[in-house]
């Protein structure tokens, strides 16, 4: 393909008649270019039109056959000169350009902090396989799901600690999720308060136009030091959002399996009041999660409400090269204009 030149003369280049040139350009009025088998067609059919009515003398031959002369063939190079004059001004009234196009995203990201329980109640397997990778599937699924959002990961049972600072490195939010599992933090209970404030303490200073914390827990707040809704007050003082997720069944919940093969189950209650209230004080929204399904389904209403605007800029660039094929057809329109007076041209038939 013809790269564009600032040579001159670059246009005499027969490069510009090869497949994968005029395969690259864009066609303004490509109407013109079904016109250029017509051409041909149109001067055959002149030639045939005037050969039929022109008149003919009668000339006395000398004996013998008279051989082809070169001449003859050459009276009709001027209409095969003209022929493509024509095509080539139908090639430039298409208008062949090209066009770089560039497109630019830019976004207001958000900033959100995932807070999640790894406390012993979360081995219950009422959602399969149990409530901690269940949990931990559907985040991966809400981090593919985010465009230049700074994600953070909170995890707490009976402490809580930071495990991923907010950034925009998914590869490391993905990596830090697949590490957690049970007995990554030796104090079990479930510390909410303590997790909250964790959350809080990464997004105060941040500048992002939203702030959400997003809370798994199958539980009521049992450890830390701190009263959730004394740190759900906090984060509204910083404007922070706090959504919270519910997760697991109430009633009889597997939870292993003897040496006999035998499920065991155990009797759960979820008090719902705690996790609510800390929903309320955030401005955000509570919500139950007893299946897989109805986690992600809860996640893709978060999605939903905390998506993140995305501006689209296009840059074109349109590059014009009709003056090339216009320059080839004022060419051959000279060369055409110089045979007709020539001895070329066949005068009888003008």
């Amino acid at each position: 393909m013809l790269e564009v030149s600032k040579d001159l003369w670059d246009w005499l280049s027969l490069e510009w008649f090869t497949y994968s040139t005029l395969r690259s350009f864009d066609w303004v009025y490509p109407l013109a270019l079904y016109a250029l088998p017509v051409v041909p067609l149109l001067f055959l059919l002149k030639s045939v039109l005037r050969r039929n009515t022109r008149q003919k003398l009668d000339m006395a031959l000398f004996e013998g056959r008279v051989g082809l002369q070169w001449s003859s063939v050459l009276r009709f190079l001027p209409r095969l000169v003209f022929m493509l004059f024509t095509m080539l001004v139908l090639v430039a009234l298409a208008r062949p350009q090209r066009v770089n196009e560039q497109l630019e995203l830019t976004s207001e990201g958000i900033d959100i902090v995932l807070v999640l329980d790894v406390s012993g109640s979360m081995e219950l397997q009422d959602i399969q396989p149990n409530r901690l990778e269940a949990a931990k599937d559907v985040a991966l699924g809400f981090i593919n799901g985010r465009v230049q959002d700074r994600i953070g990961m909170v995890v707490f049972a009976g402490d809580a600690y930071s495990l991923a600072p907010l950034t925009t490195d998914y590869d490391l939010l993905r990596e830090s999720i697949d590490a957690i599992g049970f007995k990554m933090i030796q104090n079990d209970g479930t510390a909410i308060g303590s997790a909250l404030a964790v959350a809080i303490n990464r997004m105060r200073d941040s500048n992002a136009k939203s702030k959400v914390i997003i809370l798994i827990s199958d539980g009521e707040n049992t450890a830390g030091s701190l009263d959730p809704e004394l740190a759900a007050q906090l984060a509204y003082g910083y404007g922070i959002k706090l959504y919270t997720i519910g997760i697991g069944k109430d009633g009889q919940v597997p939870y292993d399996v003897d040496g006999s093969g035998q499920v065991l189950y155990v009797e759960t209650q979820m008090d719902e009041s705690n996790l609510r209230q800390i929903a309320r004080i955030g401005e955000g929204q509570f919500f139950r999660a007893d299946s897989r399904n109805a986690l992600q389904q809860v996640f893709q209403q978060i999605n939903q409400m905390e998506k993140t605007e995305v501006t689209e800029k296009r840059f074109r660039d349109t590059q014009d090269y009709y003056q090339v094929y216009l320059k080839w057809a004022l060419l051959l329109l000279l060369i055409w204009m110089l045979l007709k007076n020539t001895f070329i041209a066949n005068v009888l038939e003008d």
